[in-house]
Formats: C-alpha cells, structure tokens, sequence
C-alpha cells in the first residue's frame, strides 16, 4: 500500500504543478497590453506585452491589463486669450488612447496601470486644456479661424508631446466651430460676404460692359470682313481665270509630254524585253551544261571517289589494326620481362638471404663463409675444368721428333704434350677470369723457375725414336 500511496501523491503534486504553471501563463489580447510587474529584471519596474504571452511567476510577480480602446474627452474651452488679446471660444473633441509604443507603453504602465477610464480621461483633460489655450495664445484670429488645417497641426503637436509623456497617444483632433466675445469673427465674416457681393457686382457691370464692346466690335469686323471677302471674290475670279488659261496650256505640254516619254518608254520596254529573253536562253543553257556535267560527275567521278575512300578507310583500318597488334606484343613483352624482373628479384633476395645467414653462422667473417661456399662447391669447379676437354676427340696423333730438343733441352714430343695440358684453364685462372682469388688454403702459385727446373729433372723422350701411331685410324 505504501508505493501506492506514494505513486498517488507524486501524481497529484505533478497534476497541480501543471495546474498551476497553465494557471500562471497569461496571453495577452490585441486591444490590451500585459503588464507584468514585480521582480521582472533588468533594473526594471514593469515589462510591457502586446499580442503576445509570457509566463507569470508566482508570489514574485503579479500582473495587470491595460485597455486600448479610444476614449473621446469633449473640451469646450471657452474665454482663451489669443495672441490679439482677443478672446475666443473653441469648442472640440479630442480622441486618445494608450500608445503601443515600446518607450511610451512602459511611461503608461509605471503612471496608468492602476487608473480606471474616467481617471485617465481627466487627467488628459487637463492636459488638453493647457496645452490648447497655449496654442491658441500663439496665434492669430484670423489665421485660427481661416487656416483651421495648419491650426490642428499646431494643436496636435502640442499636445501629443505632452500625452506620450503619461503613455498616451492623441489620436483624431476634431474642432467644430470658433466664435468670440466681441463678434470679431462674425464682423470678419460680414465683411468678407460684403467683399465677395460687392465683387461679384464688379465683375456682373464688367461682363455687361464686355459685352456691348464685343456686340459693336463684332458688328464692324463683320462689315468689314464681308467688304474684304467680296474683293476677294472678285480678285479670286481674275486669278482662276487666268489660272485656267496656263492649266490649258501646261495640260496640252503635259499631254505632248507623256505622249513622247510614252513612246520612248514602250521603245525600251521592246529592247529590255528581248534582252531578258537573251539572258533567259543563256541561263538555260548553262543550267543545261551544269545539268549534263553533274551527271557525268555522278556517273564517273563519284564512284572513283567512293573507291578511293574505301581503300583509304581500309589502309586506315589495317594501320589501326596493326597499331593495335604491336602494343598488345609489346604489352605482353613487357609484362613477361617484369614477371622475369620479379622472379630474378626474389632469386637474388633469397640468395642474399641464404648467403646472410651463412655469414651469421660463421659468426660474421665474410671471408669464412665464402670458404665454405667455394669448399661446397669445389666438386662443380673441377668437373667445369673437366667439360673443358671432355669432348675432344683426337682419333689420331701422328708426331715426328726429329731428335732436336728445346731451348731448355727437352725433346720436341715432351713440349708439346706440355703446352696442350696447359692450354687447358686451370682453376685459378678461372678464378682470376671471374675477378676473384683463391684462398691461401686451397694453395699457393708456384713460380715458374721451379717449374722449369723440376721439369729438367723429368726423363725425356729418346730422339732417335721414330715416329709412332698413338691411335690406330678406324
């Protein structure tokens, strides 16, 4: 029951939370303004809303609404003194209302806020009243009352200066009629309609004199005129007459005229005729001749034309085709000597491998470990040595000793068994060859002194031997 009662009470303190956070979010009218007030920030009174919502705190702020609606005050000021230190009466209705203006909204809630309407309309009143006979003070009778545009613009000015400074906005000026104490204005008027009907009999005596004058003037222009339009008259018969007389006479030219220009015109006519017609002919016959050449063209020259384009399309062909051929070769060739590039690579890197761990294992002497590599393969040198006779054949030696022997006394047969032994290479020539030398262990050179002289020591050939067949011949 406990976690029951508990779930129960957390959603109900969650429920009035709700309600009163829906409770305490104000939205503001359009024809209101929201003032909020209390511990809003800011180093502020109040915050001023208008066609919006906000959110009011409780027990920190508290809020108020104040009205836009227009309120008209009547002003019958009478007795105000003007600048001709003539006293009028100006009876007037002024339309006001609370401005929305950010600055003059927030004048209106610190001074308005707790004023009800009337309130607010007296104190505007009064207001109205100073500033209307200030005004009024400052101009004339006759400008007050003629210019009455120029006398509302001065008035609300005045005034609305004074309005934004509580928060109100003067909104319509509306001034009925202006009189007097002393009938000053009704006189203006008087003698203003006396003006105007005094005028209006000026101009009626004008106009009637303006128009006997014109009657007269009228009557002698027309005399006048008719005179003048009878001589004329006359004066015009003469000239016709006359005029008629060369008509006649240019008409015949004219007539001779025409007639020769005709003739000349019908004579050029004739000969631009048959020059078209000349031109026609020719043009046919080259269109004729153009005709007959283009089908020859047709029929020779453009089928020669297709063959040789065709040969040349195929020589392009077979050229593409080679070109096509060569790089696909030289594609493979290159593909094949990189695949060789990379197989005598691996080769090497195994062999440098093989020879590293061989110089490791002779516990890094480079030289012990080609010791080992030339032991190793001391077999494959001497059978290298071998090949090198092993193929020749000899089927037979004939040799004749003449008995003389060499320079260093030994027969002819013995030096020449010797110097084909050693046209073989011998094993340390075929070091050398290779720009290498063998190891001291392997053996040293002999000098060719001791040589020669244990060569001396060897039994010879006898001379007088005679020739002899080593080999039969098959």
């Amino acid at each position: 029951m406990q976690p029951l009662a508990l779930i129960i009470i957390f959603a109900v303190l969650v429920f009035g939370t709700l309600a009163a956070a829906m409770t305490r979010y104000k939205r503001c009218p359009a024809d209101q303004i929201l003032v909020i007030y209390g511990k809003v920030g800011g180093g502020r009174a109040a915050r001023c809303i208008h066609g919006g919502a906000s959110f009011v705190w409780p027990l920190i702020q508290d809020y108020r609404f104040l009205e836009l609606a227009p309120m008209t005050i009547e002003i019958g000021l009478r007795n105000a003194l003007s600048k001709q230190n003539i006293r009028v009466n100006v009876p007037s209705r002024f339309t006001i209302g609370i401005s929305t203006e950010p600055t003059v909204m927030f004048a209106a809630a610190e001074r308005l806020l707790s004023m009800k309407s009337q309130e607010i309309e007296e104190y505007a009143k009064d207001i109205i009243f100073g500033q209307l006979r200030a005004t009024i003070a400052t101009m004339d009778i006759e400008e007050i009352n003629a210019d009455r545009e120029n006398f509302e613009k001065k008035v609300m000015d005045n005034i609305e200066s004074e309005l934004r400074k509580i928060g109100l906005k003067l909104i319509n000026v509306n001034i009925t009629d202006i009189t007097d104490e002393s009938a000053y204005i009704e006189a203006l008027g008087k003698k203003a309609a006396a003006e105007a009907i005094n005028q209006a009999k000026i101009e009626v005596a004008q106009q009637e004199r303006d128009g006997d004058t014109g009657k007269a003037n009228a009557d002698r222009e027309r005399r006048v005129n008719v005179a003048a339009a009878d001589a004329e008259a006359v004066k015009g018969e003469n000239i016709a007459i006359v005029i008629k007389a060369n008509s006649d006479a240019d008409r015949d030219v004219a007539k001779a005229e025409a007639k020769k220009k005709s003739d000349a015109a019908s004579m050029v006519q004739d000969a631009k005729a048959k020059e078209e017609g000349y031109e026609a002919e020719r043009q046919a016959e080259l269109k004729r001749a153009q005709r007959e050449m283009a089908t020859k063209e047709a029929d020779q020259i453009v089928p020669a034309e297709i063959a040789k384009r065709e040969v040349v399309i195929a020589a392009e062909a077979d050229k593409e085709k080679a070109v096509l051929e060569g790089r696909a070769r030289g594609e493979a060739t290159q593909a094949e000597m990189e695949g060789q590039a990379e197989g005598m690579k691996a080769i090497l890197e195994k062999q440098a491998d093989g020879f590293r761990g061989l110089v490791d294992a002779a516990l890094s002497d480079p030289a012990k470990a080609i010791q080992f590599l030339i032991a190793n393969n001391l077999e494959s040198l001497m059978a290298i040595q071998v090949e090198a006779i092993k193929n020749i054949k000899i089927d037979k030696v004939t040799v004749w000793d003449t008995g003389c022997s060499g320079g260093d006394g030994s027969p002819t047969t013995a030096n020449f068994l010797s110097g084909m032994v050693k046209s073989i290479p011998t094993l340390n020539d075929l070091f050398k060859m290779a720009g290498m030398e063998l190891p001291t262990w392997m053996g040293q050179v002999v000098n060719e002194g001791e040589v020669e002289a244990n060569t001396k020591k060897e039994p010879t050939v006898n001379d007088e031997t005679p020739s002899t067949d080593l080999n039969e011949e098959e």
